[in-house]
């Protein structure tokens, strides 16, 4: 272009065709060079100077080690710029006159504060209440054993007031939930005992709800809690709990607590025969609660057939799992009762309807089909 300025040396040329100036690069020439080396089968000269493989191997490395230290500096770098040192945040809240206190450390305040007779009933549930979201995480539930806070929670199960009973039923549930050190202090600290009288008394249904909860929790997964639980006639206030008026969701979550009771123990008689484990302890436990033999005497038997009446599905669910599973234990009962089989036969005729639906809509395998299967199952059983 007129006025651009060109390397010193360039060769310029006037395009007589075209009128336009034109200038030849130097390094064209030096392509075209190497080019017409390569075709006479010669290396290109890309440099002059010489490395061995160890040299590069050496100079590599040299590099990799830069470029992780530099990641690694921009790294803290970009921490410190998001976080402080601890040392310096515990200095900020001392002089705020803020404390930051551990998990353990809030429980035991939160104990103290439920326990102490200056308290009112309102700070008293707000302490259970709080305390219900600690003991949820298993250490946490261990740790209140260490100062005797578990303890202190199941004494509240005496209390006169109703709410009082329901919180800590509350935060036993949680606390006993898959965490076995904290059941067996529980039961050698008289829990089970409690919970059974607050069923067998007269107390407010959410209370009952709280208390079946920790019950449940109590005796999963626990031979030796299930044992006393049959020992201090736990099945006969089940049983008189489900037939109390107005008791419909509380039956549910008693059968469904039996159904585990019963598979769990099947289960582990299962699992002792296919590992040809000819002694194990577990197993020598579930052997000693004699569960299916009470619940027929108890009369879980009828009780169960009886609550298929029930209108919610998922409650007809779980009636039908402890059904299937009381087969073995029941069955002259079951053939003896007209209005079991004249219910599964109405129900059997409904759940065809549903589950025609269900399959219009393109649902090979819906909720309605695996129990119209579980009901045809029984049928066929009893026939």
């Amino acid at each position: 272009m007129p006025g651009q300025a060109v390397p010193a040396g360039s060769h310029v040329r006037l395009n007589l065709q075209t009128g336009a100036r034109e200038v030849k690069l130097q390094y064209e020439d030096k392509f075209r060079n190497n080019l017409k080396g390569l075709k006479r089968g010669r290396r290109l000269d890309i440099n002059t100077n010489t490395y061995t493989s160890q040299d590069l191997k050496s100079a590599l490395a040299k590099f990799k080690e830069g470029a992780e230290v530099e990641s690694s500096k921009a790294r803290q770098a970009e921490v410190k710029r998001f976080f402080r040192p601890i040392e310096e945040l515990k200095k900020e809240f001392d002089e705020l006159n803020v404390v930051i206190e551990t998990d353990m450390q809030i429980m035991v305040r939160l104990i103290n504060k439920f326990n102490s007779s200056s308290s009112s009933l309102e700070e008293k549930i707000a302490a259970l209440f709080d305390l219900e979201y600690y003991v949820h995480q298993m250490d946490n539930a261990q740790d209140l054993l260490s100062f005797g806070g578990l303890q202190v929670v199941i004494n509240g199960l005496n209390s006169t007031e109703p709410l009082v009973k329901e919180y800590a039923a509350f935060v036993l549930g949680a606390a006993f939930s898959s965490n076995p050190k904290v059941q067996v202090e529980a039961v050698e600290g008289g829990a089970l005992q409690k919970l059974l009288v607050i069923l067998a008394t007269e107390q407010p249904l959410t209370a009952k709800k709280k208390v079946l909860f920790a019950l449940c929790s109590l005796l999963r997964h626990f031979p030796y809690a299930q044992q006393q639980f049959l020992k201090l006639g736990g099945l006969q206030v089940l049983r008189d709990l489900v037939q109390e008026k107005s008791t419909e969701v509380l039956a549910v979550r008693v059968v469904t607590l039996l159904y585990d009771l019963v598979t769990e123990k099947m289960f582990a008689e299962e699992e002792a025969e296919l590992t040809q484990d000819t002694s194990p302890e577990k197993l020598h436990q579930y052997r000693q609660v004699h569960l299916l033999p009470g619940l027929r005497e108890q009369g879980w038997c009828e009780i169960t057939a009886h609550l298929l009446a029930l209108p919610e599905h998922d409650a007809r669910e779980k009636v039908l799992q402890t059904l299937g599973a009381l087969l073995a234990t029941c069955r002259d009962l079951y053939h003896q009762d007209p209005q079991l089989s004249r219910t599964l036969s109405s129900l059997q005729a409904e759940y065809k309807a549903l589950a025609a639906l269900e399959l219009q809509e393109g649902e090979d395998e819906g909720y309605f089909r695996e129990l119209l299967a579980s009901i045809n199952s029984l049928l066929k059983e009893l026939r």
